[in-house]
């Protein structure tokens, strides 16, 4: 399947219909049902602008990868936030039809740019499913650059998930002028929010260093701003922002609040390292968030792995800074996890034939790459049983086999042998 093939969106949901329906029962376990939404989104990238591999799809482009993930998105969005339980295959197809139609009208109505006729050439109406598959393809289209930089592409992709957040809400109501001028409004104030976030971040150590500069340039070359609002971005950015003045909008979304507070870790990310005072302020921001500790370091290790997974393409900002220091504080956290999930692990590990026969090998004589390569594999599937591994996604190809030895608990195989 090629998202870049006339019909992919029908194929892709009869390709992903089983995780659509396990989805709609599913996704509302979490206490907070947009920590449920979280809980999809986080892992695949899309937050931060990066498309991961989507277990069990075929190898897809990265733009193709971008738009069936903003389908799945928009999809999960609408299943989460329904009203009531969906009973079965017929209620959930029809559910999936229904939220085809919104996201045409959402984009048609809230992204001018993106108008698409409801009409054929001949007069024939679109169906949802062929008008939602037009607007997908001309989103990610328009979200794409000709810019080679990580970073331009990262905040191009990264403001989709701004669209997933509105879409959440566009649902639950009619959609008229009147509707739609207010959430234009909201997306374009929502973008101007990420600007005031980031320059409040960018200033948390009373000096603004060239990559958060740069963060701002490219961030204003994705974001479509007024020349107006341009210039008045990079007059706050210039002169910092208190936090108390960004004035998180609509009803203090759990998750929007999550996506602020993660940018505002990229930015101070932006040159690999993180200083007392921005550690400071980013407990500060938590603290005036309502976010605790534990949401903090969640965050904060969620970054770390999309800093360490991406480290060559950070590049482009910064490639002076020590990554032993910043693997050697993101392994520490991981260790203090796994510590603290020892027995689970344990248990998920005596349970794995594959593995303790590996494990067993592995003592009397040298594994194969191969057999390194699945030892590996398995590791990380028996560390994602760990709840915070569930809401965050882990840096797989920075989580190689010593690495994933040494942050396993001391005397973990002697427990696992002895039990």
């Amino acid at each position: 399947m090629s998202s870049g093939e006339k019909g992919w969106l029908m194929k892709y949901l009869e390709y992903r219909k089983e995780l659509l329906k396990d989805l709609s029962s599913e996704i509302k376990n979490a206490a907070h049902p947009e920590q449920s939404l979280y809980r999809v989104i986080q892992p695949t990238g899309l937050m931060y602008g990066q498309t991961i591999e989507i277990n069990g799809s075929p190898p897809w482009a990265d733009r193709d990868r971008m738009k069936i993930l903003l389908a799945e998105s928009l999809i999960s969005s609408s299943l989460l936030f329904h009203d009531r339980p969906i009973k079965d295959a017929d209620e959930l197809s029809d559910v999936i039809m229904k939220t085809m139609e919104n996201i045409g009208n959402f984009y048609n109505h809230v992204f001018p740019e993106l108008s698409t006729p409801t009409k054929t050439l001949f007069g024939r109406k679109k169906t949802p499913l062929e008008l939602a598959e037009k607007i997908l393809d001309k989103r990610i289209e328009y979200s794409g650059t000709q810019s080679n930089n990580f970073w331009v592409q990262f905040f191009h992709n990264s403001l989709l998930f701004l669209d997933i957040f509105i879409f959440g809400q566009w649902i639950h109501t009619n959609a008229d002028r009147i509707v739609a001028d207010f959430f234009k409004y909201e997306r374009e104030e929502l973008r101007f929010s990420v600007v005031k976030v980031m320059a409040a971040a960018a200033h948390a150590n009373t000096m603004i260093e060239p990559e958060e500069r740069k963060l701002l340039e490219y961030f204003l070359q994705s974001a479509g701003l007024s020349a107006e609002r341009k210039k008045e971005a990079i007059k706050i950015f210039d002169d910092g922002i208190d936090i108390e003045e960004i004035n998180l909008p609509t009803n203090n979304s759990w998750i929007l609040k999550k996506y602020f507070l993660e940018i505002a870790i990229l930015t101070i990310w932006s040159d690999k390292k993180v200083e007392g005072a921005e550690l400071n302020y980013l407990q500060k921001l938590c603290a005036y968030m309502g976010f605790s500790d534990d949401d903090l370091e969640n965050s904060m290790m969620a970054i770390e792995g999309f800093v360490l997974e991406h480290w060559h393409e950070l590049d482009y900002l910064q490639s002076k800074q020590d990554f032993q220091q910043v693997s050697e504080q993101f392994i520490s956290r991981l260790s203090k996890i796994t510590s603290n999930n020892k027995n689970r692990l344990v248990k998920e590990v005596q349970e794995s034939e594959d593995l303790m026969e590996l494990l067993k090998k592995s003592k009397s004589k040298e594994l194969s790459e191969e057999e390194k390569a699945k030892m590996q594999k398995l590791l990380i599937v028996v560390l994602k049983t760990i709840p915070t591994f569930v809401i965050i996604s882990l840096p797989q190809r920075f989580l190689t086999l010593p690495i994933l030895l040494k942050i396993l608990p001391a005397n973990f195989f002697a427990e696992i042998n002895a039990n």
